[in-house]
């Protein structure tokens, strides 16, 4: 795009030449100089400082609207020198901006790092992203230095940390020589580190209790087995402490081994509260690897249990893979009553999220006593369902279909204003980002974006959702409009693009266009040259090998480059999914999981009893996929109604309850070479 910049670097000159790139405009003249925004995001990361000042002086005097990019970039690249004047000097120099706050974040750790407690403090207030668990660390710290109680802010913060870093290790480290933070403190952090499978962070937690601890932490990590052979029949209350993390690791890898190590001598070396623990994350790892004895582990937990889940440490974690474990279970008779006790255990915030508020309710539902003695139950479940009764979410459409009534999409939303639009484009911000994503630079661009739309209006995100429709960036379009809380624009959040081509391919190869559009959706957001971070390309994120083996199989000509060409990715997109889709015997959720995940491990997935579809998504192992197919489901249920009027009925989508393949059923071979 550099071949449009041939204008003077004035504002003027820049601003004219950047909404031409923005826009997409196209001249003919002759080759522009180098961009110095790319040219600068070269130098940082060859670590060239000097032409990084170079161009953090040349662009701050000519007024380039991206000069606080590069003076951003400079600066960071030699943060370990830089001053507090500087720092300051830059904050005033941007203020307000997205690159002041982002400064500010990394000043912060710097800060911390240099233990520069005072400048630290005075800094922090200031801080408005505040989105960095590790600074989060720094101030709980600075707070304590400052004579104020921090224990139950810094003790949460502390054990929700998964990944080593200096401010949390600092901030622990102070606060247990303080006698802030326990010994029980350390053990349940060291606990939840190697349940985790944190062994780095075990690691660095360890010496807090002594030096012999870390050296028989480090030796449990690499054998458990091992370690666990060497101790005796009557461990003190360390050596209890120590064995419990052994068997932790051991369950890490085998919770089968785990459980026969428990059962037959652990258990009773450890004590309840250690062993309830213990059972619990057994339960969990069983839970995530699909196993028909993860609800026997639960109850073995239950029954050890001396205290309330919360108070024994307990993460939600575990009690939600507890919950789906037992809605797993199919016709164990105390399905749904495990199911109450694990989402009743849960924290308040992780109670309130419409996963739990749907199973409680189903749970509700099923417990209830027949007759006028169960309508008091049956009617707060009732409720429940009604309280996240929507069009626009997996769970939201499944508690409408509960109590009785399909959901409809909401009428069209107000138009932005002239006014408003106007507005919207002349938010620095805003234009800022679109420059960003017009110059390659989509990350720096998304951030500047979100950041520029904290505490916007409905009003206002409709004009910016509306403005980066008209310039095609499809995902600030959809993402922005999300946003909204009262009106939904429908053609922003759901935009019916390429339909030709969708529409054309999808029906050519035997797919609900809907459903194809429900995946584009979630896979690029419809920008066309879409990249992940894992190689894979185009409307519909095929990864290479994927691509080429679907050609070769259509007897297509294959060309890397093609990969991002709309109806080339199309193509092959919706064959790949037209084989999986077979390859599951229709059933959409399980090709929609192997679409993201890959063939093989759904076919894992699908082993043990048959069980309801919407079960069978919630006890996917994988975060990702288990949101991404919850999505993409919840997605094409909305497509169907805009493409052609039809029901938003999610339970049609998911189908016929998911179990073993029939053996007389036919595989089709969609393994990738």
């Amino acid at each position: 795009m550099s071949h449009l910049l041939q204008l003077r670097p004035t504002l003027r000159g820049w601003l004219l030449a950047l909404a031409l790139v923005v826009c997409g405009a196209a001249t003919n003249a002759a080759p522009a100089p180098a961009d110095p925004i790319n040219d600068a995001r070269e130098a940082l990361r060859k670590r060239d400082g000097k032409r990084l000042a170079q161009l953090r002086n040349s662009t701050r005097a000519e007024s380039h609207p991206l000069a606080m990019w590069v003076d951003y970039w400079e600066l960071g690249n030699r943060i370990t020198e830089a001053r507090n004047e500087e720092a300051e000097a830059f904050y005033a120099r941007w203020p307000g901006s997205y690159v002041e706050d982002r400064f500010r974040n990394d000043w912060l750790l710097e800060l911390g790092r240099r233990r520069e407690w005072a400048a630290f403090a005075r800094d922090y207030p200031r801080f408005r992203m505040n989105d960095d668990r590790e600074v989060s660390c720094y101030w709980q710290l600075t707070e304590h230095l400052a004579g104020k109680s921090v224990r139950t802010s810094a003790r949460a913060l502390w054990l929700g940390q998964r990944e080593a870093d200096d401010g949390c290790a600092h901030m622990a480290g102070t606060l247990v020589e303080a006698k802030v933070f326990t010994s029980d403190d350390v053990w349940l952090k060291l606990r939840l580190a190697i349940e985790q499978g944190r062994a780095r962070l075990a690691r660095n937690v360890a010496p807090l209790i002594d030096r012999q601890a870390a050296g028989d932490v480090s030796e449990l990590l690499d054998n458990p087995l091992r370690y666990l052979r060497r101790q005796g029949s009557s461990p003190s209350r360390q050596q209890q402490e120590l064995i419990t993390l052994a068997v932790l690791r051991a369950a890490t890898n085998d919770p089968d081994a785990a459980a026969n190590l428990m059962a037959e001598r652990w258990q009773a070396a450890m004590g309840p509260e250690r062993a309830a623990w213990v059972w619990a994350a057994i339960g969990k790892q069983a839970a995530q690897k699909l196993s028909n004895d993860a609800p026997s582990h639960y109850q073995r937990a239950w029954a050890s249990l001396r205290a309330s889940p919360r108070d024994a440490g307990w993460t939600d974690e575990m009690l939600a893979w507890a919950a789906r474990a037992a809605l797993r279970a199919g016709g164990n008779g105390q399905r749904w009553s495990l199911v109450l006790r694990a989402i009743d255990a849960m924290s308040t915030a992780e109670r309130r999220d419409p996963t739990w508020i749907y199973w409680r309710a189903r749970a509700l539902a099923a417990t209830a006593a027949e007759g006028e003695a169960g309508d008091e139950q049956r009617g707060a479940a009732r409720e429940a369902f009604a309280s996240i009764a929507e069009a626009f979410t997996f769970y939201g459409k499944l508690a409408a279909e509960e109590i009785g009534f399909v959901p409809e999409l909401p009428p069209l939303a107000p138009v932005p204003s002239e006014a408003d639009r106007t507005k919207a484009a002349a938010t620095p911000g805003l234009s800022r980002a679109l420059q960003l994503i017009a110059l390659g630079l989509r990350s720096e661009g998304v951030r500047e974006w979100n950041f520029t739309l904290r505490g916007m209006s409905d009003r206002e995100l409709f004009a910016a959702a509306a403005l980066a429709c008209e310039r095609e960036v499809w995902d600030r379009c959809i993402n922005t409009s999300d946003r909204t809380r009262t009106d939904i624009d429908l053609d922003q959040r759901y935009p019916i693009l390429f339909r030709e081509l969708v529409v054309a391919r999808s029906r050519e190869t035997g797919l609900d266009p809907a459903y194809v559009y429900g995946l584009i959706r979630q896979e690029s957001r419809f920008i066309i040259d879409a990249r992940s971070s894992v190689g894979a390309s185009g409307l519909m994120q095929l990864m290479p090998s994927t691509a080429r083996w679907v050609a070769r199989k259509a007897a297509l000509d294959f060309k890397p480059e093609l990969i991002v060409d709309p109806e080339f990715n199309v193509k092959l997109g919706t064959a790949y999914l037209k084989l999986v889709l077979e390859d599951f015997g229709g059933s959409q959720a399980m090709a929609a999981a192997a679409y993201n995940a890959g063939p093989s491990r759904p076919r894992r997935w699908r082993e043990g009893p048959a069980i309801e579809p919407a079960v069978w998504a919630e006890n996917i192992p994988f975060n990702e996929t288990r949101d991404y197919v919850k999505k993409v489901l919840s997605n094409a249920a909305v497509y169907a109604s805009l493409l052609n009027g039809r029901t938003l009925s999610l339970k049609a989508w998911l189908g016929a309850p998911i179990g073993p393949r029939e053996a007389s059923a036919p595989a089709v071979n969609v393994e990738l070479p």
